[in-house]
Formats: C-alpha cells, sequence, structure tokens
C-alpha cells in the first residue's frame, strides 16, 4: 500500500532550507525569512505532541505568509504523529518532519528526538502511521548515528528500515549525538562531521533524497556542496546573518535580492499588525540582531536593539532608532 503522503514529495524545492531551531525559527523569524529568500524551504521550531494536542492549538499552528514551510514534530507514539500530522496539513503548511536528532536532556526524558535512531522499528511505525493520514510528504530529520552505535553500517540499518517503510525524503545532520555529557551546543560543533555518510548513503539509496545539515556557513561552501547533494539546510548560519539567504536566493533561483532596508521595512507592517493583536515586540525585534552582519554599524545596531526591545512600552521607534546606527557609509537602493 502507497503511503498517502509519498504522491506529492517531490512537488517542493529542496536545493535551499533552513533547519528547525528552538527559540529561533518561531513565525516571526520565518515571515522574515521570507522577505529575504522566496524560495527557501523554512522549517518551523520542533513542536511535540502533547502541546499540540493538549495546549493552545491554533497558536502554534499559527503562520503567515511564510510558505513553503515545513512544520517539525516531536512525538514517539504513532497515533498522536498522526492525529498531528492531519492537524498540520489542515493548517496549511507544506510538509511534516519528524525530529530524530535533538540531543537535548528534556526531549530524551521524553524519549524522542535523537533517541529514536535507537529504535528504528518505532519510527517507522510513526511514519507510516503519519503517511497514512495526510497528502503532503512526512519527512525524517535525523542524525549520522548516537553514542557508540555511530558506524555506517548502523547509519544505513537506520535509514533501511524507514525506507522500507516508503520515507523517500531525509534531512541528514552529519554529526553523530552524544547523549550524555555533551549540551546541545556541543553536540552541534564537538562531533566531526562526516559528510562522507551522506553522500554514501544516497548512493545506496538512490531513489531518495537526503539533505545535508551541519557546519554550512557560506555561500562557496552551499556552491561546493551541491555538486555532491540534492540540498543542503542551513541552521545558525543563517539566523547570525540572515542576508546570507537573499545572496543565495539570488544564486540558485536567479531573483532579483531584496535589500536589506526593504526587508525591514516590510517587517516593520508586519511587526505592528501583530502588536496590535498582543505581541510584545521582543519576540520579533529580536530576529533583526543579525541582519546587517558585516556591515558598517552592524554591532551598534546589535547593542541599541538588545537594549530596547525587552522595555515594556517599546515600539517600533526602537527599530528605527537602530537603523540609525547604521553606517552612512553603506547605501542601498531604497535607503
Amino acid at each position: 500500500m502507497t503511503a498517502r503522503g509519498s504522491t506529492h514529495e517531490n512537488t517542493l524545492n529542496r536545493a535551499l532550507s533552513v533547519a528547525p531551531m528552538m527559540g529561533y525559527t518561531d513565525r516571526h523569524c520565518r515571515f522574515l525569512f521570507r522577505q529575504l529568500s522566496p524560495n527557501t524551504l523554512l522549517y518551523s521550531e520542533m513542536l511535540t505532541t502533547g502541546a499540540l494536542i493538549h495546549g493552545e492549538t491554533n497558536k502554534f499552528l499559527a503562520h503567515r505568509e511564510d510558505e513553503p514551510c515545513a512544520l517539525q514534530l516531536g512525538g514517539s507514539h504513532p497515533a498522536d504523529l498522526a492525529r498531528c500530522a492531519r492537524m498540520i496539513e489542515e493548517a496549511g503548511y507544506q510538509e511534516v518532519n519528524l525530529n530524530c536528532g535533538c540531543p537535548s536532556d528534556r526531549v530524551q526524558q521524553g524519549g524522542i528526538g535523537a533517541c529514536l535512531m535507537a529504535e528504528p522499528d518505532l519510527v517507522a511505525d510513526c511514519y507510516r502511521a503519519m503517511a497514512s493520514e495526510v497528502t503532503i510528504p512526512v519527512t525524517i530529520k535525523c542524525r549520522i548515528g548516537i553514542d557508540d552505535r555511530d558506524d555506517y553500517k548502523h547509519f544505513k540499518h537506520f535509514i533501511s528500515t524507514l525506507h522500507d517503510a516508503g520515507c523517500r525524503i531525509f534531512q541528514i545532520h552529519a554529526r553523530k549525538a552524544i547523549l550524555t555529557g555533551l549540551s546541545p551546543k556541543e553536540n552541534r560543533e564537538i562531533p566531526p562531521l562526516k559528510y562522507d555518510y551522506v553522500r554514501r548513503i544516497q548512493e545506496d539509496f538512490p531513489d531518495s533524497c537526503f539533505i545535508l545539515n551541519g557546519g554550512i556557513k557560506t555561500v562557496d561552501e552551499v556552491q561546493q556542496l551541491m555538486k555532491i547533494h540534492p540540498g543542503v539546510m542551513l541552521g545558525r548560519a543563517a539566523y547570525s546573518n540572515p542576508y546570507l539567504l537573499a545572496e543565495l536566493d539570488a544564486l540558485l533561483f536567479g531573483t532579483a535580492p531584496i535589500t536589506r532596508d526593504e526587508a525591514v521595512r516590510r517587517y516593520l507592517r508586519y511587526i505592528e499588525q501583530e502588536m496590535m493583536n498582543g505581541v510584545y515586540i521582543k519576540h520579533m525585534a529580536k530576529h533583526l540582531l543579525g541582519l546587517y552582519t558585516g556591515m558598517p554599524g552592524a554591532r551598534a545596531f546589535r547593542r541599541h536593539l538588545s537594549n530596547t526591545m525587552f522595555a515594556e512600552k517599546a515600539d517600533t521607534s526602537i527599530i528605527l532608532e537602530a537603523l540609525s546606527f547604521v553606517s552612512p557609509d553603506y547605501s542601498e537602493t531604497g535607503t
């Protein structure tokens, strides 16, 4: 029996994507990123099945003008994941992604995230349950291994089990996860990158798509890696320097890059509307901190926003004030 989700797996352009990042890729961040890059596939923060089923469902699923966008789920109970997948599709997302790579203590306590790489049969059951309920793609984001289960044989067995279940799209963070002794931040930096594992798995499963994630920071790196891989997924690099997305969109898709100032103007209009709905500016202004990275005045811009956005009565004037610190030596069309 063919999973419903498998019929639409190749409709999204996966050449460039931004990874799900807890505390970062919320709906406000994704709105800003979409102004910078019309074509990048964006991922939400991980949302647990319990939070979605028992929490403020409409609030968690809200998103606006950020498509194409995928929502990442954390969970390990097939029925709950299937229920959430239906909700995600109905909310207008273009993909549902299962987290099998997060190594945080809180995630481990729930028996989800990277822990699931030790239970490929359970992950396969989760995949089948989700894919049978939706027409959008169901995908898996994972590491190349965990702890001492880090040789290629273990990685291939995990992928093979999911492949047998019908999964054809994977996002691979090309490091293993160390579940004890390392923080999530250290797990993004200390285990060595093994891009060759991702290249080999693509060769072993040529009918599948493996998106490379981990350690990718520059335009040149993206260009080189895309000669080998069908797509790359950026993480912290895209958040610390969001304009990288505009540069990559122009390079990969031939779009005319938006200026930073125009992106800010659009985002200011968005912020004003969200504040009318009761959202505090601190939840939105923080995503602008890296926008002028590498430009004259960027440090003063960041400092001013950081010092003012938490004030109780802060409004969009703090962003306009911060923009005044960007050096007059820097000029773009639209300034």
